[in-house]
């Protein structure tokens, strides 16, 4: 494997690496071949058909047991190719009254 010098993070897998999509209700998925993978993108090759398939949101699993996934949605598909990207979950937010509520005791000491 090797980083490429034209995406900052970006790792190129010279052989690939197997991993799988699969729907998020789990009604299809398919074999893949990881070609590339970034923090915020990947590119795959597809084997079989995603004619039909509800691309849209999808999990891309990166073991066999399915304990390491993400979250993907399509970007680009050419013939087997596939570009997506990863989705993120909302932030958490911090709570608001308990960090006033420590800066209210700093100052008032």
């Amino acid at each position: 494997m090797k980083e490429t010098g034209g995406t900052a993070g970006r790792v190129t897998f010279s052989r690939g690496y197997e991993v799988c999509i699969m729907a998020i209700d789990g009604t299809w998925r398919r074999n893949c071949v990881l070609n590339a993978i970034s923090e915020n993108d990947a590119a795959l090759n597809v084997e079989g058909s995603i004619q039909g398939l509800n691309l849209k949101e999808f999990f891309l699993l990166l073991s066999s047991t399915g304990l390491a996934y993400r979250r993907c949605e399509l970007v680009r598909v050419n013939g087997t190719e596939m570009d997506i990207q990863f989705i993120r979950g909302k932030p958490v937010k911090r709570r608001v009254a308990a960090a006033e509520g420590t800066e209210n005791w700093k100052t008032s000491a």
